[in-house]
């Protein structure tokens, strides 16, 4: 059995605004009621996460952080996302969510941006 780190390294993350806009350029897309994901193959031996939690959709600072620590937790313990840059947007419609069901549906949008992403290349 693998042993799970529970770090998420600062190569993971999509910092610069240069990595958001390759990935707003011309992104593979996978959407639901809580979640809009954007995404696209980079050159790196690794997936990484960048979160464009709006305050104009999620007002709560709260509510947002909540969305965003699912989110990264999520995204961590995931093995098999090879190499991609992925760019998630939360909805309204995540406030007040069970956290259980934005993990499954997490789980379901980096399944379907897998085999999306890989199909593009």
């Amino acid at each position: 059995m693998k042993q799970h780190t529970f770090s998420f390294p600062p190569e993971h993350r999509l910092k610069t605004p240069a990595d958001y806009k390759k990935v707003f350029a011309k992104p593979v897309k996978s959407s639901d009621t809580y979640f809009t994901l954007l995404a696209i193959q980079n050159d790196l031996d690794y997936s990484r996460l960048g979160l464009a939690i709006a305050k104009k959709s999620i007002k709560k600072a709260v509510h947002r952080n909540i969305i965003k620590r699912t989110v990264r937790e999520n995204f961590r313990l995931q093995e098999n996302l090879g190499n991609i840059d992925i760019v998630v947007l939360a909805r309204r419609e995540a406030i007040g969510v069970p956290l259980a069901l934005l993990r499954k549906s997490l789980e379901k949008h980096w399944l379907r941006l897998v085999t999306r992403c890989a199909s593009y290349s």
